[in-house]
């Protein structure tokens, strides 16, 4: 009888684990401290994804002395603290052993990094080659922490990691645990709206590590030049849905995080004083927190 038990119990244990869902604290600039953890829980999400670089939450150059307490003052509110996001670029950035130690203390495995930059004056494939051994120098630091190294895709000309598959060629050859990709679904919907995105979301594979969430539409400006314009949650093109059921397809487990680009009285840039009522912020981040947890639950996810 126990062992007919145990069978009918199996599937359900090999459930995966509901995605959790962080806020970038960039968006919660305007709030410090206790106040950040009490506006993160209060909306309703899961963990903070920090911004630890210049300018934002915490600086890099004093990551030792204010990001541990600023852990803790989360952690007491039930909110999880599934990445940071960094300036770094590679293993000479500036602080980034500094970073890398005090993160992983405190039980932090994933942070966010990259932003490189295509030269046009000189032809790609050498430019390509020359990135590799940062990259490679850089996961042999992380191996060291027992961190992943998440590079954020972007949209726009020049942009390294705005088609995905150069960053699936640089990092080919590199342990997934150590570096990978922090899958931006709606930059990778501007560049490729039909189905390049579909491309580019499976060519991550198993270094698709994260997963940042947010909407756009396309719009002319005064000029007449169409222009990706930020929306909330479902009045834009992206398709969560359907993107979603692809990652459940995954075995992907998480960071999901939430991004909010569209005007909110500065909130949306990062400004340290808005110009709307902290309240219009928190509801706007509710509602599209709600939207989007409903389109992953239907998911499965």
């Amino acid at each position: 009888m126990l062992a007919a038990g145990a069978l009918l119990l199996a599937p359900a244990a090999r459930a995966k684990a509901k995605l959790k869902i962080a806020v970038f604290s960039k968006h919660l600039q305007f709030v410090q401290g206790e106040e950040l953890a009490k506006a993160a829980a209060g909306v309703g999400f899961d963990g903070v994804e920090i911004a630890l670089r210049t300018g934002g939450h915490i600086e890099p150059a004093a990551v030792a002395k204010d990001l541990p307490p600023l852990v803790a003052i989360l952690r007491r509110h039930g909110l999880e603290v599934p990445m940071v996001t960094t300036g770094i670029a590679d293993a000479e950035t500036p602080f980034t052993e500094d970073i890398l130690k005090v993160a992983s203390e405190l039980g932090i495995r994933n942070y966010r990094f990259g932003a490189y930059k295509w030269d046009a004056t000189k032809p790609y494939d050498g430019q390509l080659e020359s990135m590799k051994p940062r990259l490679a120098k850089l996961a042999v630091l992380n191996a060291r922490y027992g961190m992943c190294a998440m590079y954020h895709t972007h949209s726009g000309a020049g942009v390294v990691g705005a088609s995905i598959w150069d960053l699936w060629y640089l990092m080919r050859d590199l342990d997934p645990a150590a570096i990978g990709i922090n899958f931006d679904v709606a930059h990778a919907t501007i560049e490729g709206g039909l189905g390049g995105w579909i491309d580019s979301f499976k060519i991550t594979g198993r270094y698709l590590r994260g997963i940042a969430v947010k909407d756009f539409a396309w719009s002319k400006d005064a000029k007449g030049v169409a222009q990706a314009q930020w929306t909330p949650i479902g009045d834009g093109m992206v398709r969560l849905p359907q993107f979603f059921s692809m990652v459940a397809e995954t075995p992907f487990s998480g960071p999901v995080q939430m991004h909010y680009e569209y005007p909110l009285g500065g909130a949306n840039e990062g400004k340290t004083a808005i110009s709307i009522p902290k309240e219009e912020v928190y509801i706007a981040m509710k509602n599209d927190l709600h939207k989007t947890r409903a389109m992953m639950a239907q998911a499965g996810l």
